[in-house]
């Protein structure tokens, strides 16, 4: 069996297009005045062709519109990038296909055209429940919009998320705790809850060099934050299955799990990132990032824009056990060692677990609760002998 049937084979769709640029956000977003969503389809449904001939047979198990805001996208434009998929590959007949949306009352408004489209998966990108902090954090919609469009949300689609990020500037321990809670009273099935991290090439990272981001918490406070955040979340039936995502048992995000678990993906769209495996070799992909370049390259030969690279059994390996300490599910050691060519050193494992940072269920490891806040850590202590033997 092919690796990558472990978690099976998912779509990613790059809309890259955003009404304004986050202060925070390092994603492959662009403002622009106008956009030509008629050439956009002409492209997306090209590429999918393209990537359907490299991938003739395979079940689709989930497709994933990621942004920039999706939900700036015509329901037209979702609709026929849809029928393309629906025309190239069999669909699993669970399958899941999530929309990232912002909740602003123009998106919101389009909803019911997403889900007649055949969306059944919203992610909302909340991101704070206080008015001061959203300013703060560039976004444009209202705590009351927000409101407004996860009713909206839960009364069109089956399963909806929210995202909402903590640590934030001059936020207390108590304040996230109420924030948390109010977030979960809003009874959606899943939470995907980030600490604010300062990204290079922000504006928030050009602002925390020179000293003007201020409040910010210290490691303690943002270490108890997370604590806090499973403890909450886990007591009201919504328990972290990844690091920073909660779900109840059955709605975890399906084409996450497909990266985590490392299946394939393909990825379109500027800037998107997939992984393939064709022919017993795995590929990792990167699309060109600006989107004019992105478009008129595709329009004139798919693929055109595409770095394709072979990726080595060390690297495959690394990145199985990168991604899969992060679920609560954990890694399996079999996979490793066949992906790897070689087993993880009894002597690391056992290392690692004496610091409490690992526990081993016989063919699985998984990441404590204090392992999971020193993952980087753990991850070089677990594959310091394959480098060195390197």
């Amino acid at each position: 069996m092919e690796d990558w049937r472990h978690a099976g084979f998912g779509l990613y769709l790059h809309w890259p297009f955003c009404q304004s640029k986050c202060p925070y956000c390092d994603f492959n977003s662009h403002v622009a005045a106008r956009v030509d969503q008629t050439q956009w389809l002409t492209a997306f449904q090209a590429e999918i062709d393209r990537v359907g001939a490299l991938t003739e047979g395979r079940i689709l198990n989930t497709v994933f519109f990621g942004g920039g805001t999706p939900s700036l996208m015509e329901p037209a434009l979702v609709q026929g990038i849809l029928d393309q998929v629906r025309a190239t590959w069999t669909l699993a007949n669970d399958v899941e296909i999530t929309l990232e949306a912002n909740p602003g009352s123009v998106e919101a408004a389009r909803f019911e055209g997403y889900a007649a489209a055949g969306v059944n998966r919203v992610s909302l990108g909340i991101q704070s429940l206080d008015p001061d902090d959203l300013r703060r954090l560039g976004r444009m919609h209202s705590v009351e919009e927000a409101q407004a469009a996860i009713g909206i949300a839960q009364s069109t689609f089956r399963r909806v998320s929210i995202d909402l990020i903590y640590a934030r500037q001059d936020q207390t321990l108590a304040a996230w705790r109420d924030e948390l809670r109010r977030a979960l009273d809003f009874g959606t099935s899943h939470l995907s809850l980030y600490q604010l991290t300062i990204e290079d090439g922000t504006v928030f990272g050009q602002m925390h060099a020179r000293n003007l981001l201020r409040g910010l918490p210290e490691e303690d406070l943002a270490a108890d934050m997370f604590e806090l955040t499973q403890e909450i979340t886990s007591a009201a039936g919504l328990p972290a299955y990844e690091v920073s995502n909660h779900a109840r048992s059955g709605d975890e995000s399906r084409h996450n799990l497909i990266y985590w678990r490392m299946g394939d993906y393909a990825g379109l769209g500027p800037g998107a990132h997939g992984r393939l495996t064709l022919n017993g070799k795995r590929f990792a992909t990167e699309a060109e990032r600006m989107p004019a370049v992105w478009l008129s390259k595709t329009l004139a030969q798919p693929g055109k824009c595409e770095r394709v690279e072979a990726l080595p059994a060390d690297d495959r390996a690394s990145e199985y056990l990168m991604f899969a300490l992060r679920l609560r599910e954990g890694a399996s050691l079999e996979r490793y060692a066949a992906l790897a060519g070689s087993p993880l050193s009894q002597k690391a494992l056992a290392e690692v677990q004496d610091l409490g940072l690992l526990h081993q269920d016989g063919d699985r490891i998984c990441t404590t609760q204090s392992g999971v806040m020193m993952l980087n850590g753990v991850l070089r202590a677990l594959l310091a002998d394959r480098r060195s033997a390197g």
